[in-house]
């Protein structure tokens, strides 16, 4: 009898330290990931847990780099040769303290005989927290396809990296919808824009002036040049399609309005800073998400409708940085419509162009209420959402001009 064998591959969810942990725990080696016999009692110290004093000695508990939480031992500091973390310790300690004070000042002393439970179980929450947010930041910079790095920030609370969000680089096409229409040809421009460029083969003016800053108006789109056309990448017409080119930090706000985005370069005006990228889906099927979301108090749907209301990007699950990206009715960046290898009107690619200087280290906003980069009233606005009829959620944007609602 003959028997079909057939091997399942999946990606492992697990951490490498956590695969470690599972060898060392069974006394296993796996060269893969890092475990062999000479290094199955290696130990690196991976952050610490508690502290105490014993006869005039201090410890401090040690979670070991690729060791089970059982294998954790109390030692003495002369053993410690990491002075980071044991700042991030000091560090940790010090906030839950002066949280717990509400933000009084308080003198906290290094020289206890031990910690409270609850201060020292918010310590190894936290240091799990920077662990995981360090894990994320990699993550998603191994996954853009810009050169500008992506940092990650939270020193507001103890919330991780978002458990349902995958980081994509361009639209990702619910079944049934194509968001390429073959196009076939391009410019023939050996130093663009020529009379024959791709702006104007599509009837309107090149977006772009000399310094590569926008120069159209809000409302107008903007083509580019595609993967056809003769002229070379450092073609003046080709901006979006290259990626944001700034470093940008996802940062948790201090005001409840979640996650945001900041800069950390400076950023002149009418300048291209990122795509607005999500899962393309058809319009009756995001005014059922919808209504979900807004149940959730969450705003991820995006209307297509530059030349119609057929599709609606939904960046909820499926984004990049712009899904951090916060709402302002006095915002610093501006929509704007993009053909490039696609030319289907009803699928324009969305870019955030800067409407003013942004200093490094402000925070990017955008105004929900945006369609096809013009700015609707509050009234009149469905925004990133479709729906007529819909739960309205509050506001927190804090503009002098704000309107009092998202939607």
């Amino acid at each position: 009898t003959d028997f079909l064998i057939v091997a399942w591959y999946v990606p492992c969810l697990a951490s490498l330290e956590t695969l470690q942990e599972l060898c060392r725990k069974e006394n296993l080696t796996c060269k893969s990931i890092g475990i062999t016999d000479r290094k199955l009692k290696s130990y690196e110290v991976e952050y610490l847990c508690d502290y105490k004093v014993e006869e005039g000695t201090e410890y401090y508990l040690v979670k070991w780099k690729g060791w089970p939480e059982s294998s954790n031992t109390w030692e003495p500091i002369k053993n410690l040769k990491c002075p980071t973390i044991l700042q991030n310790f000091l560090s940790d300690k010090k906030e839950y303290l002066s949280r717990v004070r509400e933000g009084k000042a308080l003198k906290v002393r290094n020289h206890v005989k031990g910690l409270q439970p609850a201060v020292a179980d918010y310590i190894v929450k936290k240091a799990k927290q920077r662990i995981a947010l360090q894990r994320w930041k990699e993550e998603l910079n191994r996954k853009k396809n810009h050169k500008a790095m992506i940092l990650v920030e939270n020193t507001v609370d103890l919330e991780g990296p978002p458990l349902d969000f995958y980081y994509i680089n361009e639209y990702k096409p619910a079944p049934g919808i194509n968001v390429l229409n073959g196009i076939t040809t391009g410019c023939e421009c050996t130093d663009c824009p020529a009379e024959k460029c791709c702006p104007k083969e599509a009837g309107f003016i090149l977006a772009y002036n000399k310094r590569k800053k926008l120069k159209i108006q809000p409302g107008l789109p903007i083509y580019e040049c595609n993967s056809f056309c003769r002229c070379g990448p450092d073609c003046p017409n080709r901006i979006v399609q290259k990626g944001t080119p700034y470093s940008l930090c996802i940062f948790r706000t201090n005001n409840g309005r979640g996650w945001g985005v900041k800069t950390l370069q400076k950023i002149k005006t009418n300048s291209f800073v990122m795509e607005y990228v999500g899962e393309v889906i058809t319009s009756e099927e995001a005014e059922r998400r919808g209504q979900h979301y807004d149940n959730q108090g969450n705003t991820y749907l995006f209307d297509l409708d530059y030349d119609s209301d057929e599709f609606t990007v939904d960046a909820a699950r499926y984004g990049n940085v712009s899904h951090f990206v916060n709402h302002s009715c006095d915002p610093n960046l501006q929509v704007f419509n993009v053909f490039i290898d696609n030319l289907d009107l009803r699928l324009p690619r969305i870019a955030l162009f800067s409407t003013r200087t942004i200093k490094a280290g402000e925070e990017l906003t955008f105004d929900y209420q945006m369609k096809g980069s013009i700015d609707l009233t509050s009234d009149s606005a469905e925004g990133l959402s479709p729906s007529k009829n819909r739960i309205r959620t509050v506001c927190k944007c804090g503009a002098v001009c704000c309107r009092g609602y998202l939607n």
